[in-house]
């Protein structure tokens, strides 16, 4: 496994979704039997960590972020018995395992909602969950106007034993994933014992999703929202949200951390914490707190050189301010693949999936050829990344996908206005053909495109100019030279605005030209890799090369 205290401070971690991944036993979902087998090609990509998106037992509204039972594996995806195996057999290959946890809400169909439901107004097990009256004369009117991430209302009324109209329960996302009361102490005992339930058979660490949006301001205030319909609040200042990034985080997480360093092995947590400015996630990883959080602001950066160093220049200086280091990413489940981002006009990112722009409006070619770059500039920054799986076959996100097939809460509860993230969530192809293209013996549960075999695994594999080859050489050279992971960085005398160029310590370069012309490249010994081969010896546009010096 990656050595040395502190592993995750310049860790190379792969997010396995589950569901997309690999399918073990033929029933056209990705499960743990998939993962177990394809161990080997994980290690040689040269990762240090996978992450796995949850696999707890759940009704899957939401991709099993749905969670029925922390303490249990869905039934689709194996057992306890095998989870314990992949870990071991991860370890064996010197692979960490992180999985998810979902603390901000539960399903509707876990034990303690159902219970909540049952026990009526003002019991033990309804303090657990958000629950409250309606405004009006009958409690008619929801509690306030807050609206679901999803679509929709951010409320739910339910019908009490004897059959009346009852109070109604806070969901932030789907109706089916009533939100949990972060002020009560039953709900943080419990997550401490699920914390130690998997820290005690061997998961190196958790990603907190939604880390966030845990904590409410208990007068449950109505928000502003935009003329457009959008779910996401306007006008509050960083930190005054009443639901997003609130200082009451820091209590829970340094319960965590507590947990968590009570274990051998430096287990870690990650956070997905979506705040306003990078200052606002360098409390997340203060001292104390946890060992790391995703920049988002990097992932959902445009193809600009001048944009990218600022948010890579304030993304250092904040979090390097509380002793942490960078967490950097560039697709991930819930967002477009920034190599279909990257081929439209505006390539700025966003969450939780705008209507995606028409296939024809796109240019692969043009996102293929940036996105080589984006990972050589991400893996020569200083700190740790997370990769998407998929992302090294330089896969798209599938845009057409038809309408009969979205799974994801979004497309339902925006009536039919956003199609979700299922563009993202294409199981991924293994062989050039075959009924799913190597994910498994049969279909997918999302069907794959046409000429989904041409990005495989098998289709690119010992191809010195495909994308899996070119991440695993970065792989390999991030391993082997001293310059690389964690450290500092020297910005050096720029081209243009738009070429990106630093120095790392021992006698590293890299450069990145996002601008119209192609660039001299500074002095150097030797060139390392390029995205794409020089032409003249200078570095067209939307390409990088790794420079010995």
């Amino acid at each position: 496994m990656a050595q040395g205290p502190q592993w995750w401070r310049d860790a190379v971690i792969y997010q396995v979704y589950i569901r997309s991944f690999a399918d073990g036993t033929g029933d056209g979902v990705g499960d743990i039997a998939g993962i177990r087998s394809r161990l080997p090609y994980l290690r040689d990509l040269g990762i240090d960590a996978i992450w796995i998106t949850p696999w707890y037992p759940s009704p899957m509204n939401d991709g099993g972020y749905d969670v029925a039972d922390y303490r249990d594996i869905a039934a689709e995806f194996g057992t306890l018995a095998s989870a314990d195996a992949l870990i071991r057999d991860a370890h064996a290959l010197g692979i960490r395992v992180i999985i998810d946890i979902v603390p901000n809400h539960t399903s509707h169909r876990h034990r303690w909602f159902a219970a909540a439901v049952a026990a009526g107004p003002g019991s033990r097990e309804r303090a657990r969950y958000l629950f409250r009256p309606g405004r009006g004369p009958s409690g008619d009117l929801p509690p306030n106007n807050w609206r679901s991430l999803f679509g929709g209302p951010g409320w739910t009324r339910v019908t009490e034993r004897d059959g009346t109209p009852g109070e109604w329960y806070l969901h932030l996302f789907d109706v089916t994933q009533p939100d949990l009361d972060w002020s009560n102490r039953d709900v943080r005992d419990e997550f401490v014992d699920v914390l130690r339930f998997w820290f005690d058979r061997g998961i190196d660490g958790f990603r907190i999703d939604v880390a966030h949006g845990l904590v409410k301001d208990p007068a449950l205030p109505d928000l502003v929202y935009a003329d457009n319909g959008e779910p996401f609040a306007v006008g509050h200042p960083p930190g005054h949200h009443p639901y997003n990034d609130r200082d009451g985080l820091r209590e829970i997480y340094r319960e965590w951390r507590t947990v968590a360093d009570s274990y051998d092995g430096d287990r870690i947590f990650v956070a997905e914490a979506w705040v306003d400015t990078p200052d606002r996630l360098a409390p997340y990883v203060s001292p104390g707190q946890l060992h790391s959080a995703f920049d988002f602001a990097y992932l959902q950066a445009p193809w600009s050189g001048p944009k990218l160093r600022a948010i890579i220049d304030s993304s250092r200086r904040t979090i390097g301010s509380v002793g942490a280091h960078n967490t950097w990413v560039l697709s991930n489940h819930d967002v477009e693949r920034h190599l279909t981002r990257f081929g439209r006009k505006m390539t700025a990112g966003s969450l939780l999936e705008d209507p995606p722009a028409d296939p024809a409006q796109v240019d692969l070619a043009l996102g293929t050829r940036r996105a080589r770059a984006a990972v050589m500039l991400t893996l020569a920054l200083p700190g740790g990344a997370y990769l998407y799986q998929g992302e090294e076959l330089g896969l798209p996100q599938v845009l057409d996908l038809p309408e009969s097939a979205l799974r994801d809460p979004i497309w339902k509860r925006s009536g039919h206005t956003r199609r979700g993230r299922d563009g993202c969530r294409v199981p991924i192809p293994w062989t050039v053909r075959g009924p799913s293209v190597g994910f498994g013996v049969n279909g997918s549960w999302l069907p794959q495109p046409p000429g989904w075999g041409d990005y495989s695994v098998l289709a690119q594999r010992n191809d010195s100019d495909s994308m899996l080859e070119l991440y695993r050489r970065l792989l390999r050279m991030r391993r082997e030279l001293p310059a690389l992971g964690e450290g500092e960085l020297h910005w050096l005398s720029p081209a243009g605005a738009d070429v990106l160029a630093f120095s790392r310590e021992p006698e590293f370069a890299c450069v990145v030209n996002l601008g119209s012309v192609p660039i001299e490249l500074p002095d150097h010994s030797r060139v390392l890799v390029t995205s794409v081969p020089l032409v003249d010896g200078q570095l067209p546009t939307d390409a990088a090369a790794w420079l010995a010096t």
